[in-house]
This record gives structure tokens, C-alpha cells and sequence, in this order.
């Protein structure tokens, strides 16, 4: 007999599947362009947003980091944020200067991504700073303002702001890891 029981410990990573699960489907909402699909994409989008804390915290709580889940959390995180970024650039949530912060998150994210996978190639672990934590909350808190914005009059100027605000703690944290790991390069020519 099989045991039906639901394994909490299990429950972080199955929280991380979910965020990665909502990514298409948020999309789907917003371009549907239709206002209250847009109000289901705010919804889910949200619940996606707290589920980047909830799986850390019952990882913790109930001592189950995995491997999969500290693989899996981080990407979870940038699909989100990729994809609401180049969805704002296709369907016009964005005007023309909010490409330049959306370009300096995506870029650091990627940059990020590299880094950190080079650096696994040689053994190195580059640690996420609490500053990257901080960052990814003003991330996911202007994209719901973003996704807000046509909803919700008056919101363009804290949209600007939060947009303009991650994009700083976007940048400052991507210089943060490449310092902190340029001391481990053998050839400094390559730098």
C-alpha cells in the first residue's frame, strides 16, 4: 500500500515548480489584453511573487534544501522576471525609457547566471547576498506594479520609480559578484 500522505518536505520544491508553471500562463493573461485576465495575471503573478519566499522558508523549516530546489530557485525567479519583461516590451506596458532598466535587469541576470556557472566549473561557490535578496523583491514588487498599472490609475510614476530602483539594486548586486569572485581568476590577463 502506498502512503497518501502529503510529504511537506517535498513542499518547497513543489512550490518552485509552481512559480516556473505560472510563467506561461501570466504571459498568456497579460497579452490576452483583456482587463480582467489582466486582474487574473495580478493575481496569479502575486501568488507566484510569495511563493519565492515560501519555498525557502519551509526548506528551512523543515530542513530540506535540496540540490533541484537551490537549482531550481534562482532560475524560477529569472523566468518570472525575463519573461514579464520582454512581455511589457512586446504588448506596450513599457515606453521607451523603461527599456533601459529592463535591459540592465535582464543583462545582469544573464551576466549572473554565467558567472555563477563558470565559477561552479572550477569549484567555487558565489553565495547569494542578502543585497540579491533584497533585489529580487524590488524586482518582483515593480512588475506587479507594471502588471497594475493599467488597472489602477495614478501608478505610473511609482512604477517609474520601483523600475528604476531595481534596476540600481540590479546593477550594484552584479558588480557585487563579479568582485567578489575576480580575486579567484588564476590569469589576471583575462580580466
Amino acid at each position: 500500500m502506498t502512503d497518501t500522505k502529503f510529504d511537506m518536505a517535498k513542499l518547497p520544491n513543489y512550490l518552485t515548480y509552481g512559480r516556473i508553471a505560472a510563467v506561461p500562463v501570466i504571459m498568456l493573461l497579460i497579452l490576452a489584453d483583456n482587463t480582467f485576465l489582466r486582474w487574473l495575471a495580478l493575481i496569479l503573478y502575486i501568488a507566484a511573487a510569495i511563493t519565492d519566499y515560501l519555498d525557502g522558508y519551509y526548506a528551512r523549516k523543515y530542513g530540506t534544501i535540496s540540490p533541484i530546489g537551490r537549482m531550481l530557485d534562482p532560475i524560477a525567479d529569472k523566468l518570472l522576471v525575463a519573461a514579464l519583461l520582454l512581455v511589457f516590451c512586446f504588448d506596450g506596458s513599457f515606453g521607451h525609457w523603461d527599456l533601459i532598466p529592463a535591459t540592465i535587469i535582464l543583462c545582469r541576470e544573464i551576466f549572473v547566471s554565467g558567472l555563477r556557472e563558470f565559477m561552479g566549473t572550477e569549484k567555487i561557490v558565489v553565495p547569494v547576498t542578502k543585497l540579491a535578496k533584497y533585489k529580487t523583491t524590488v524586482q518582483l514588487v515593480a512588475l506587479a506594479f507594471v502588471i497594475a498599472e493599467p488597472l489602477i490609475l495614478g501608478m505610473r510614476e511609482v512604477t517609474d520609480i520601483l523600475l528604476w530602483l531595481a534596476a540600481i539594486l540590479t546593477a550594484i548586486t552584479g558588480w557585487q559578484y563579479w568582485t567578489s569572485v575576480t580575486n579567484h581568476f588564476k590569469d589576471e590577463d583575462a580580466l
